[in-house]
């Protein structure tokens, strides 16, 4: 007995850089994680922050609640999002610009942080349900604005 297993399409350029774009939004606003979650692989996800090394879902929620406690008024901006893809799978240089509010207590006033990420994401079309998701994701580094306060 032979299963037929239905060929999905290649990836494109333009998904990809529409589900980048999708990904900052969410983040922006500080989605729930009913919306973020069907954009991240269920098995082997990898999330590798300045801060911590988040695998799993569980290990992406923590990180998310935990910053979307700390920064407010976020802002990102995909500035590149070039893909070499491989059929259903692309591995992603992504740069973007972010901008957060943070307060510290007891200090008077929040501070802005204004910085590019340099980012390498590796996507993959679901096969449960045809849509992108993150398989893994690094930062690879951090290049402040002048004026910026830091992390």
């Amino acid at each position: 007995m032979s299963t037929v297993r239905q060929m999905q399409p290649a990836l494109t350029q333009q998904e990809v850089s529409e589900f980048a774009a999708q990904w900052y939004r969410k983040l922006d606003v500080h989605a729930p994680m009913v919306e973020i979650l069907p954009l991240l692989a269920e098995d082997g996800l990898v999330m590798k922050f300045p801060e911590v090394t988040a695998h799993g879902l569980a290990g992406f929620e923590s990180w998310y609640q935990r910053v979307i406690r700390i920064f407010f008024d976020e802002v990102h901006t995909v500035k590149e999002a070039t893909a070499k893809i491989s059929g259903g799978e692309a591995d992603v240089h992504v740069v973007v610009q972010w901008e957060a509010s943070v307060w510290n207590p007891p200090a008077p006033s929040s501070a802005r942080i204004k910085l590019d990420a340099d980012q390498t994401w590796h996507v993959r079309r679901s096969a449960s349900t045809g849509s992108l998701e993150i398989t893994l994701y690094t930062v690879d580094g951090l290049k402040y604005h002048p004026g910026s306060a830091s992390l």
